[in-house]
């Protein structure tokens, strides 16, 4: 049996979120129905924060890895920092929070490596795209990473790639590879650290996704190998290498992606219901019924009022209910008795 999808939908983060916040933006693609026949779906935009989706340290602050080898969301400033001041604000009023933020950076004098300049840009960007202004979130992402000590080169790449997200966000996908290029460009460190392996593999992933935007896959693919080789820990990467291979149609990669992608996200991972849904798809494409309904009942159980368990529902509908053992039982009707002439 075939699954007539509902829709191919994407939930995809937006510019990229604050620890402090979760906002979402419905501006990619997400594995979801379709009203045709089962077909490639774009590259899945999972909502996971990562460490290009969270402020990065103050100048020369150094991130600390976790046990599995991705860094740690970036340490929260002091709560009586402006910084921290600033984002706050927008839990009470977003409108009066940009408008306050945009008065602090107006108050500060360009100069090159401002870190108050600076903060004041990154907490503006954030409170943009949090707004869904995508652009003006993009301005600020970029005036913030040119604040930054040329010494302190990972602070500024995650600003660009934070720039970057904003602009696919915002739908540029030219402009979001440009900045994801350039937070490429230094070359890594003759002995990389796993943190730094794992912030440039994630910018990777995000190159993918610009690269899929421009339907560029093949390359969409070598990114998502080299994000693998950076940070193969990643559960996300894993997830979209999946989806890929899924669009290629090559099934085999796409269940042992999916497998692995399972087994790292850890229980409570915001991706387990965006890699239960895929694995449902994989399954049906694959002819296993079975499995693919287990799977999309695990996504409504784990998750029931996410939008991913709102599509799992759709494909349970249409594939109906399993087979009562009953049923499968039953012997076949005998066929009628023939009539004599």
């Amino acid at each position: 049996m075939l699954l007539l999808p509902l829709a191919l939908h994407f939930d995809a983060p937006a510019a990229p979120a604050a620890s402090h916040a979760g906002s979402r933006a419905d501006v990619w693609h997400q594995v979801g129905p379709n009203p045709r026949t089962m077909e490639p779906s774009p590259l899945p935009i999972p909502r996971r924060k990562r460490v290009t989706e969270v402020p990065p340290p103050m100048p020369g602050a150094a991130q600390t890895a976790t046990q599995t080898g991705i860094p740690a969301a970036a340490p929260a400033r002091p709560a009586t920092s402006r910084y921290a001041r600033c984002l706050a604000a927008a839990e009470q009023n977003p409108a009066a929070a940009i408008t306050a933020a945009r008065a602090w950076l107006a108050g500060i004098a360009a100069a090159a490596a401002n870190v108050e300049r600076g903060a004041a840009a990154q907490c503006l960007g954030q409170l943009l795209a949090d707004s869904g202004d995508y652009a003006g979130a993009e301005t600020a992402f970029a005036e913030s990473a040119a604040q930054v000590p040329a010494t302190d080169s990972a602070a500024r790449a995650a600003l660009q790639a934070m720039a970057g997200n904003a602009a696919l966000a915002g739908g540029k996908a030219d402009d979001a590879l440009a900045w994801f290029d350039k937070a490429l460009a230094d070359p890594p460190s003759k002995t990389p650290t796993a943190e730094e392996n794992a912030s440039r593999g994630a910018v990777q992933i995000d190159r993918s996704r610009a690269l899929v935007a421009q339907n560029r896959l093949p390359e969409a693919g070598s990114a998502l190998e080299e994000a693998h080789r950076l940070a193969p820990n990643d559960p996300e990467g894993w997830l979209l290498s999946a989806t890929l291979a899924r669009r290629g149609k090559d099934l085999e990669r796409a269940q042992r992606d999916i497998e692995v992608a399972a087994s790292l996200a850890a229980h409570g991972d915001p991706l387990g219901a965006p890699i239960g849904l895929e694995a449902g798809v994989i399954a049906m494409l694959s002819g296993r019924e079975e499995a693919a309904r287990k799977s999309w009942s695990s996504v409504v159980a784990l998750a029931p009022g996410s939008a991913e368990a709102a599509t799992a529902k759709g494909y349970l509908e249409q594939i109906g209910p399993a087979p009562t053992s009953a049923a499968m039982a039953a012997p076949a009707a005998a066929p009628p008795p023939e009539t004599s002439r």
